[in-house]
């Protein structure tokens, strides 16, 4: 073979190697995109999953302060609903100085009287401990006006509502 005719064999083959340098930086790239966005919705996932359980936490709070409320105004003897447990009314509070804090709690209370739940046994207008309360217990991390719910959330609005029934 003469000096002319591998010179012209390598002239064929020259660009093929820019080609394929060119294709293996745009493949791992396209890669390295890749494992960045599915990093950073992971990351957005959890941090989303903590604050709902976060929310959760706070609204489970909410019942309880209501049932302690509650208790210690009725002392010894069977709470009336109306006098102990605020029948009929909405407390907004935040949760200070903790890991929820940037939640605020809604409670609200309703009551039935003996008159309501006489279908109950042994119940009926002359016991005094047939009722029936219902907390509602409502927790997020955007309060609207200082309560929750919030008609109008933001994109990173968590909220959680749990229900008791004595």
């Amino acid at each position: 073979m003469s000096a002319f005719t591998r010179l012209r064999a390598r002239r064929k083959s020259s660009g093929i190697a820019i080609i394929t340098a060119i294709f293996l930086l745009v493949v791992v790239a396209g890669l390295g995109v890749a494992v960045v966005s599915l990093t950073t919705a992971q990351q957005d996932a959890s941090a989303k999953y903590m604050l709902g359980l976060r929310a959760y936490q706070a609204a489970r709070a909410g019942v309880e302060w209501a049932l302690f409320t509650g208790l210690q105004a009725g002392g010894a003897n069977p709470p009336q609903p109306s006098t102990s447990l605020g029948c009929g009314s909405n407390t907004t509070m935040a949760l200070p100085g903790t890991t929820l804090n940037g939640f605020r709690v809604t409670v609200a209370v309703t009551c039935d009287g003996p008159a309501e739940v006489s279908g109950v046994a042994g119940g009926g207008a002359n016991d005094p401990t047939a009722f029936h309360v219902a907390i509602t217990s409502t927790a997020c991390n955007q309060p609207a006006n200082g309560a929750c719910p919030n008609p109008a959330p933001g994109p990173d609005y968590v909220q959680r509502v749990l229900n008791a029934q004595l």
